[in-house]
């Protein structure tokens, strides 16, 4: 106890100094800031006997730098998280944002697949038809009547060959149901002749079943058919939306897509005016070619079925015709389809040569036709055609189906050619480009009409 007034007063005196310091570089600061005038020395207190420091011999205070990986290099929470995981967490943010939109576009698409399918179907129709207007215009022929006489001649030749297929089926049809019963009983008899041993007794537990099946679901088939009339009404809606859909596009064609492209924002509008033409001139090369390559095959193995006498031989080639704007899943149909009534009809041999024929005929087409007429203009991968053939049957039935590989053709050009565009453009605005770099692209005109 006797020294704690000794510790105590050595305290004060200790921060009487400490004060006194603090005074000082505070003073010896301010004359170099220049801020403030130099206030005066302060006193020595007497009964702490400490010299008046010189404010020129005491040094400024200097800022201390950061300890390394302290307290300063935790503060920012994002530098703690490493690079990888950043990167990650970017593209998966953007990733979710594109799933969404494209989720909710496509219930949007499903809500009002009519109005789409017709849309689109006009949109295939004028680029079947736009070639034709563009040479009348060339010849002299006003706008309008040029599209007059164009959409009228081509919805009459289409309604033409739709009428040709109904009146062969009708006049065939009962000798069809005749032939039909007949190829089903030789083919019960050659099933009994047959290594797989088949009896009579299964043979007809088989029939009785599938007559049993069709008495039991009676009220499903006339529910079925129904819907039947439900489905014509809105395909007769869908071919009149298309009609009009196609007459406006022929006819207005520049304006509407001068139209859209206002609406594009200006940083954006002369990429997607580059993208445009090309995306036409992909589609019509697509509709073009794909015309051809199904009026090939419809040719031949129409020919194939007149001469091993197949029933409807002419029918038939048209159903190969209309099927081959399905891509290969058309083919697979059209063809099984002849091939079964090549089987029914007539005899097990003559459904062989009708498979040989199908088979020689696609073939052909697989590798000569399609990367001759076609090129490389739509050249698509055979994944993302099963794909997107699927995808399109799902969404919007056999017309999804026709529209998806178009759809997939022109939006891997405008992703390609928009890709090429923003790397050109990239490298036309770097600081260090020389000065011999490519100008800006030129603005492409709009699709003729």
């Amino acid at each position: 106890m006797s020294r704690l007034p000794q510790w105590v007063g050595g305290l004060g005196k200790g921060l009487i100094r400490l004060a006194d310091r603090l005074d000082a570089r505070k003073a010896g600061a301010e004359p170099e800031s220049g801020s403030r005038p130099v206030p005066e020395p302060t006193p020595a207190r007497p009964h702490v006997p400490v010299p008046d420091p010189d404010p020129a011999a005491v040094p400024a205070p200097e800022t201390l730098p950061p300890p390394p990986g302290g307290a300063a290099a935790r503060q920012d929470p994002v530098a703690a998280v490493p690079w990888g995981m950043r990167v990650a967490a970017e593209v998966s943010w953007r990733l979710l944002v594109l799933a969404g939109t494209l989720w909710v576009l496509m219930r949007v698409i499903s809500a009002v697949r009519l109005v789409v399918l017709a849309f689109v179907a006009g949109l295939l129709i004028t680029a079947l038809l736009q070639p034709t207007v563009g040479w009348l215009k060339k010849r002299g022929v006003p706008r309008g009547l040029a599209t007059a006489m164009t959409f009228v001649s081509g919805f009459v030749v289409m309604g033409l060959v739709g009428w040709f297929v109904v009146w062969q089926v009708t006049e065939n049809l009962d000798d069809l149901s005749k032939q039909v019963q007949h190829g089903i009983s030789e083919l019960k008899r050659w099933l009994l002749n047959s290594p797989f041993h088949v009896t009579e007794d299964q043979i007809n537990n088989i029939a009785d079943k599938l007559s049993e099946a069709i008495g039991t679901n009676t009220k499903d088939i006339t529910t079925a058919g129904i819907e039947g009339v439900q489905v014509i009404i809105e395909v007769l809606t869908g071919i009149l939306l298309a009609m009009f859909s196609t007459l406006f596009l022929l006819y207005d064609g520049p304006r509407i897509w001068q139209w859209l492209l206002r609406l594009v924002p200006l940083a954006a509008r002369q990429g997607v005016a580059g993208a445009g033409p090309r995306a036409w001139t992909t589609l019509t090369a697509y509709v073009r070619g794909t015309v051809i390559v199904a009026l090939i095959d419809a040719i031949f193995i129409g020919i194939g079925l007149f001469f091993l006498d197949v029933p409807m031989a002419v029918p038939l080639a048209v159903f190969i015709f209309l099927f081959a704007f399905i891509p290969l899943v058309g083919a697979v149909v059209s063809g099984a389809l002849a091939v079964v009534v090549a089987l029914v009809t007539r005899d097990v041999f003559t459904a062989a040569m009708v498979l040989i024929v199908v088979l020689a005929v696609q073939q052909i087409e697989g590798h000569v036709l399609q990367p001759f007429i076609l090129g490389r203009a739509v050249r698509v991968h055979p994944l993302a055609v099963v794909l997107a053939v699927a995808a399109g049957s799902m969404v919007a039935g056999i017309g999804g189906a026709v529209v998806a590989v178009p759809l997939v053709a022109v939006t891997n050009t405008v992703v390609g050619y928009l890709h090429a565009y923003a790397k050109e453009n990239a490298a036309r605005t770097r600081p260090d480009a020389p000065p011999e770099e490519p100008a800006a692209t030129p603005a492409v005109p709009p699709p003729p009409a």
